[in-house]
């Protein structure tokens, strides 16, 4: 059971939290202010350093907390009892609806790295992390389907990039399906990506059809 002191602490972290995030909703990363959550919250700098040491490290600890958030999205998506494709398909959508509804989270996330995000991915070096454990589903899910098939043969990596991406995931596949999963991620992230930040206006105001087709594209490609 925790203290009084600790559930004080622990509450005003969140809400530290919660307003670096309400910040980020209004105005994007740039307007993450330790000063300006202090004129909200009724505390001074000093206070406030005594929950995080930095602005980077706020940001940092928010995108862990928006890491686990979409983690969870994916993970409620994902049905045991159904194929591996099939779960591929639902945690795609997953991604894609919680991004949307998240656009200024996404930003922060997967758009031009600021130094708190930066901190954040050069710690993803196990599976223990909340960059590694949002990858973990999909990974398992793709895992399954492509080494149940006879043919794993073609481009692969490098030994050395083989085994820094298992050390980092937790998870050994052969070279080629580590090229392939990353290629089918890049697939998902830049078609999101092109939604999100709205590079897609100039071709059409509705793009959910352009993702299903793609999604069946690749349903079509490894089924």
């Amino acid at each position: 059971m925790l203290t009084r002191r600790e559930r004080i602490r622990t509450a005003t972290t969140a809400e530290i939290k919660d307003v670096a995030r309400q910040q980020l909703v209004a105005g994007g990363p740039a307007a993450i202010s330790l000063r300006a959550i202090g004129r909200e919250m009724g505390m001074t700098a000093p206070a406030l350093y005594r929950y995080f040491p930095s602005l980077d490290a706020l940001v940092a600890d928010l995108t862990e907390d928006l890491y686990h958030e979409l983690t969870a999205a994916i993970e409620a998506a994902k049905r045991p009892e159904e194929p591996p494709l099939e779960q591929l398909v639902a945690m795609a959508r997953a991604f894609r609806a919680w991004s949307l509804a998240h656009p200024s989270e996404f930003g922060l996330m997967f758009g031009n790295p600021v130094p708190g995000v930066v901190r954040f991915e050069e710690e993803c070096q196990g599976p223990d992390h909340a960059g590694a454990r949002f990858g973990a589903p999909f990974l398992e899910a793709f895992g399954a389907l492509m080494c149940s098939r006879a043919g794993t043969d073609g481009p692969g990596l490098t030994e050395d990039q083989v085994a820094q991406f298992t050390a980092n995931s937790g998870v050994a596949l052969p070279p080629p399906v580590v090229h392939a999963y990353l290629a089918a991620w890049a697939r998902l992230y830049g078609l999101v990506a092109l939604e999100v930040f709205g590079h897609m206006r100039w071709a059409m105001d509705d793009t959910s059809a352009l993702f299903e087709v793609e999604l069946a594209t690749f349903v079509q490609e490894l089924g």
